[in-house]
């Protein structure tokens, strides 16, 4: 602000004191003794109007700034050419100069108006469009993500780079968590910690602390009222906060539905070793899980609990918590004890 005076300042002054001189200068104007005070506030409006042309020159692009000059020079040409034929005949100078005013005007306004609104169909101007950086959307983290460590070694693969935002908010819950009493969640939020310490080590990745006055509502909530302030994501484990956060329009990703996409793809009629661990909701059925934690209900398979088996997929079915495989005991298709 205080450069912005400085410069009006200077301009005034300049335009003002030359002005007062010249107006004290004109013969003419002699007999008038408020003559140089005259060319003085002239001088300071000239001012006043070139730093208000200032302002809106800056909101112009200079595609339209230079595409609008160009087609002024050639409607003033056009206007010079229009003239010529009318000057044969019109040699009195008082009838020529109206004359090229008006076509001046005339072309000029034509020129400057088409080249200012066509230039963006010029290709010879191309390399004057703005160049828009592509800038990555901030990941904001909730606490769930961290605590589950995956997305560390997900990070540590190289198909995640970018820009993650931890809120202090989320950090405060982990230190909470880490200092809770009860083992199991100590553990959960000494993890979640160490966690973020790799995180901050990984060099493909930007990971910064937000500090934000929100209200007192939970964490959740406040993950989303900051994801839309930033215009961010939300990467996440919770179903729940998954589901308010796309209600209000953010955009979530979600480890468990990635984790579910990766998973290998199982077609009916194929083939698998599975190991029967325990009994099946239904009489008879046994329930085993693949490397990647998918659940497989074997029919018939009961007697079988303990073992491994090969087992034939019937069909697969997709749920919200992930994927169920439901198969039969191939005959004769005991492997070994377990």
């Amino acid at each position: 602000m205080l450069k912005r005076i400085a410069t009006w300042a200077f301009l005034a002054t300049v335009c003002g004191v030359s002005s007062f001189f010249v107006a004290q200068n004109i013969p003419q104007l002699d007999p008038y003794w408020w003559a140089g005070w005259a060319g003085a506030a002239v001088g300071l409006l000239l001012a006043l109007l070139t730093f208000g042309l200032e302002n809106i020159i800056k909101r112009i692009p200079l595609k339209i700034i230079l595409g609008g000059t160009l087609g002024l020079f050639i409607g003033l040409g056009f206007a010079k050419l229009a003239c010529y034929p009318f000057a044969q005949f019109l040699v009195q100078p008082y009838l020529q100069i109206p004359l090229y005013v008006m076509f001046s005007v005339i072309f000029g306004y034509i020129g400057l108006v088409l080249g200012g609104r066509k230039v963006s169909e010029m290709q010879a101007l191309a390399f004057l469009e703005p160049r828009k950086p592509v800038a990555k959307a901030p990941i904001l983290l909730d606490t769930s993500v961290i605590i589950d460590g995956r997305i560390a070694d997900i990070v540590e693969t190289g198909f995640i780079d970018g820009y993650f935002v931890v809120p202090k908010f989320i950090l405060e819950e982990l230190q909470h968590i880490a200092d809770s009493p009860d083992d199991v969640r100590r553990s959960r939020g000494r993890r979640g910690l160490d966690i973020l310490k790799r995180l901050q080590q990984q060099n493909n990745l930007r990971i910064e602390t937000v500090d934000e006055d929100l209200s007192k509502a939970g964490a959740d909530s406040k993950l989303v009222v900051l994801a839309r302030r930033l215009g961010g994501k939300i990467l996440t484990n919770d179903f729940n906060l998954h589901k308010v956060a796309e209600l209000q329009g953010v955009e979530v990703l979600n480890l468990n539905q990635l984790a579910n996409a990766l998973k290998l793809a199982v077609l009916p009629g194929e083939t698998l070793h599975v190991q029967i661990l325990r009994e099946g909701k239904s009489y008879g059925q046994g329930v085993g899980y693949l490397d990647d934690g998918t659940m497989v209900v074997i029919e018939n398979a009961r007697r079988f609990i303990g073992r491994e088996v090969e087992v034939s997929v019937t069909s697969v079915l997709q749920t919200a918590g992930g994927r169920m495989i439901f198969s039969e005991i191939k005959n004769g298709a005991l492997i070994r004890k377990v």
